[in-house]
């Protein structure tokens, strides 16, 4: 079991390395920094199922580091929800087959509402539908699942955490959050704690 495991983290760290890096990362945080941060609006993360949570992750981290951002989940956008998306939001969008359709259809609904709405993609499919479609995508690398079936979502659910933090981190740097204004949205909590002895240092 120990040979397995120590398997299982070599795969999904390779996974991380083999990501692709390139002017992609810049362009969408270009667009996340001139939309969001200056003109006001917000990213809107949107996915299905372990992808969904993920995104849900990815939002909330954003929104305490200085960029405001929801998730909208793609079925409830159906149903009204799609009211959250407003001028100068951006969308981030989560699929690693790039071809879920709740998804594909919030891309027509959204546009309906906002043709000039942004898209950013990430994917394990750069040749899919959804990348495609998008103004920015971001290749997980689309290796293979560890599970034994190769289809439970673990590696390309890291992929998409890593791909998110790459975004949430770089934003921070090109916005120059400072431990000031982190501690101003964490005041509990260990987070809180910790966040409020650096801004006073």
């Amino acid at each position: 079991m120990i040979a397995d495991l120590k398997d299982i983290l070599r795969q999904e760290a390779e996974a991380i390395q083999a990501i692709p890096v390139g002017r992609e990362y810049a362009e969408a945080v270009d667009i996340i920094t001139e939309r969001v941060n200056r003109q006001g609006g917000k990213v809107v993360v949107s996915g299905m199922g372990k992808a969904g949570q993920i995104g849900m992750n990815i939002a909330t981290t954003f929104c305490s580091t200085g960029t405001p951002a929801v998730f909208l989940h793609p079925a409830e956008a159906q149903h009204g929800d799609l009211g959250i998306i407003q001028r100068n939001d951006v969308l981030l969008l989560i699929s690693n087959s790039g071809k879920t359709t709740e998804i594909l259809e919030l891309i027509g609904l959204a546009k309906t509402l906002n043709p000039t709405l942004p898209l950013i993609v990430i994917t394990g499919n750069a040749e899919s539908q959804l990348a495609e479609m998008a103004d920015v995508t971001l290749f997980t690398g689309g290796r293979p699942e560890v599970c034994p079936f190769g289809l439970t979502p673990t590696v390309s659910t890291t992929t998409m955490t890593v791909i998110g933090d790459l975004l949430v981190v770089s934003t921070m740097k090109a916005i120059g959050f400072t431990v000031e204004e982190y501690a101003m949205r964490h005041h509990g909590g260990y987070l809180g704690k910790k966040s409020a002895e650096k801004s006073n240092q």
